[in-house]
């Protein structure tokens, strides 16, 4: 078994840092009542000159130069978004001309939070079956449009930025499943069922407007936990690898007290939880790509580490992918 190399990584924020004191100026919150309800003190919010492609195209420059890649070296470019630059065209084609790697494949992935792994797995399976040697992955948001600002149930959640890894394809001679580095196994699931739990009260087919996002958070809580719980036993069951044996989880950063309850219905020590929601918040398909980005800066995932990425999002939409660094 053979899967997609992670050769780089790199993230972007935009400049501006709003802490909870700073929302408590604006809305009826308090620091102490988001704290003990998410686990977030702080998030950054995109200013008018920062867009969904601007925080792409900077995490995208800062993975390939971890990667030691340069952009005609990129085949495929898949980057994860709910809050797209423009209807259409894709962002993902304004990364590629802001990179210079025109004539490559590049579209855009809309699965809300879970959208870099619905991308990660996207780009893994097409460098897979030879279609490019080399692929950039980007989740990238600006949450902060969509917000309902008086709502401080949702607000109070969301941050900007963006995440970017890239990859490479599989090398026959050094496969994931004999100890090499590369995705393991992965897993999708989406349940449209559950629309009116997470949602966005808008779109060009049917308001015409972009909409706020609505969200019915204790009934989100409980799906969430339930589903990250069982994709994460289903990629397990497929590689044959015990919960023990995973050295880090870098998980959407949607809400500390989500983080928690998943760990302890899967026995994962709470210390192997990457989190990141308390200075990002929920930055939806960044957060993963996020995440990784700082463990890896701050030297916590290491190569040769079995890594587990999991994330569920409106649609509802989830899933898992385990690699090895």
């Amino acid at each position: 078994m053979t899967g997609s190399r992670l050769l780089g990584s790199g993230s972007a924020l935009p400049a501006k840092c709003v802490s909870n004191a700073d929302l408590a100026e604006r809305i009826d919150t308090s620091d102490d009542w988001i704290v003990e309800r998410t686990g977030i003190r702080q998030r950054y919010i995109a200013d008018d000159t920062e867009t969904t492609a601007s925080l792409a195209i900077d995490a995208a420059r800062a993975a390939l130069s971890d990667a030691g890649v340069e952009p005609h070296e990129i085949d495929l470019i898949v980057l994860a978004t709910a809050t797209p630059d423009n209807t259409f065209p894709a962002t993902a084609t304004k990364v590629q001309q802001a990179l210079g790697c025109n004539g490559c494949a590049a579209f855009d992935v809309a699965a809300v939070c879970s959208g870099f792994l619905y991308a990660l797995t996207t780009a893994d399976s097409l460098l897979t079956t030879g279609m490019g040697r080399k692929a950039l992955v980007i989740g990238s948001e600006t949450f902060s449009r969509i917000l309902d600002w008086d709502d401080r149930t949702t607000c109070v959640l969301f941050g900007d930025g963006a995440g970017a890894v890239v990859l490479g394809a599989p090398d026959a001679s050094q496969p994931a499943s004999d100890g090499g580095p590369g995705v393991l196994a992965s897993a999708l699931h989406a349940d449209g069922a559950h629309h009116d739990l997470l949602y966005v009260d808008g779109g060009p087919s049917t308001t015409k407007s972009v909409g706020h996002l609505r969200m019915k958070g204790r009934e989100v809580f409980r799906h969430a936990v339930a589903n990250l719980s069982s994709v994460l036993g289903e990629v397990l069951d497929a590689t044959g690898i015990e919960a023990e044996a995973i050295d880090w989880v870098v998980p959407h950063q949607a809400n500390r007290r989500i983080l928690d309850a998943t760990a302890r219905k899967l026995g994962i020590a709470p210390e192997k939880m990457i989190v990141t929601v308390d200075r990002h918040a929920n930055t939806s398909a960044a957060s993963v790509p996020l995440a990784l980005d700082v463990a890896r800066k701050d030297g916590r995932i290491v190569p040769g580490d079995l890594v587990m990425f999991e994330a569920m999002g409106g649609g509802f939409t989830w899933g898992a992918t385990l690699m090895r660094m």
